[in-house]
This record gives structure tokens, sequence and C-alpha cells, in this order.
């Protein structure tokens, strides 16, 4: 899981390393955020997380 902000260097670095990981991007940026805004969008992206944790390759 990565902020939009990475995901360009997410693609150059699996391509770099000849992976193809799973990744859930949210927003940016993530810091100034407080903890009901992490909570909420920690809330926002569960499903989707826990779907590429039991993918079945």
């Amino acid at each position: 899981m990565a902020t939009t902000e990475f995901i360009d260097a997410a693609a150059v670095q699996s391509k770099a390393l000849g992976t193809d990981p799973a990744y859930v991007f949210v927003p940016h940026p993530v810091q100034d955020r407080t903890d009901d805004e992490m909570k909420a969008m920690a809330d926002q992206h569960l499903e989707a997380i826990l779907a590429l944790l039991v993918k079945k390759s």
C-alpha cells in the first residue's frame, strides 16, 4: 500500500526488479491526516487490501 504520489515510482521499481506486486494506492498525502481520517481511509480501502491478500496466483 502506498499513496498515489508513488504510482510511477512503484511501476519503475517493479519493472527494474522483474516483479508484479499487488498495490493499493490511497490518496496523498497522509502525514497531515487526523487519526479519524486515517481510520476512514483504512475502512475505505480494506476490502481491496484483503482481496489482494487472499488472491490466488
